[in-house]
């Protein structure tokens, strides 16, 4: 599964970094039309190479949405888009946290895109190990680190040698996290694996929202660009209550066995 996501990461890598330099010097249209060839390129990449993959006769609707009345199921979607909101309180806002905190210039962006994107490769493919070795344990650590990192954020954006090391350890930590979530889903989610494995992705983007959107409430209210940070360290705590709840549950499920 970590294999399969790499192909996200690598796109953080290249994609990112490479699209804000394009808007810096062609303006923002160019990202987009860059965007279009690449996916172009792609569509004729899948139907000459990616072979033909039956569907399954015996899934159906009803037994794929069943997964949402398994509790775990809810509470790993619940940390998905509380505790993972936590990175895009901070992430939406580092344009300007670089050249309002760090007082770098904007063509400084790119290279801290970059070593998100870096970041971001090395946990998913870290992800994936740790999930081999305990898939639980591997989540709540991986939680726990990214609001440590978010936090030490709040001082780690002041300079820009700490900048591009928080950057990078928090990314690292948070994709990290996706393939242990991703993987979790799938594993409660029971014979619904393919909804499971569907609605990470719906709760990131959920968290993308929750976060972005908190990270600006807290801009709005005159608490600077580094407060973002400290909203997504306070998400990442909340997220830990889904886990310790989970945590619970099971041992409930287990005893009554």
């Amino acid at each position: 599964m970590s294999s399969v996501m790499l192909g996200l990461a690598a796109a953080n890598v290249a994609g990112v970094p490479a699209g804000t330099w394009l808007g810096q010097q062609l303006g923002w249209r160019s990202a987009y039309w860059a965007v279009v060839g690449i996916a172009a390129l792609t569509i004729v990449a899948i139907l000459v190479v990616v072979p033909s993959s039956p569907g399954r006769p015996d899934a159906s609707m009803r037994a794929e949405l069943g997964a949402l009345r398994r509790p775990q199921v809810l509470l790993t979607l619940g940390l998905a888009t509380v505790g993972f909101g936590g990175l895009f309180a901070m992430y939406s806002y580092i344009a300007p946290t670089v050249t309002d905190v760090t007082g770098m210039s904007a063509g400084f962006v790119p290279v801290v895109l970059l070593a998100f994107g870096v970041g971001g490769l090395l946990g998913t493919a870290l992800g994936g190990r740790l999930a081999d070795r305990a898939l639980f344990p591997s989540l709540v650590g991986a939680t726990v680190s990214t609001g440590v990192l978010l936090a030490l954020m709040l001082v780690g954006s002041l300079q820009a040698v700490t900048l591009i090391a928080n950057v990078f350890l928090v990314a690292a930590s948070a994709s990290t996290m996706v393939v242990l979530l991703q993987l979790r889903l799938m594993e409660v989610a029971g014979e619904a694996q393919m909804l499971g494995a569907a609605l990470n992705h719906s709760a990131l983007n959920a968290a993308n929202a929750l976060g972005a959107w908190l990270g600006g409430l807290v801009i709005a209210a005159g608490w600077g660009y580094r407060a973002p940070s400290g909203v997504g360290a306070g998400l990442a705590v909340l997220g830990l209550g889904f886990l310790l709840a989970s945590a619970v549950l099971r041992r409930r499920e287990l005893s009554a066995r």
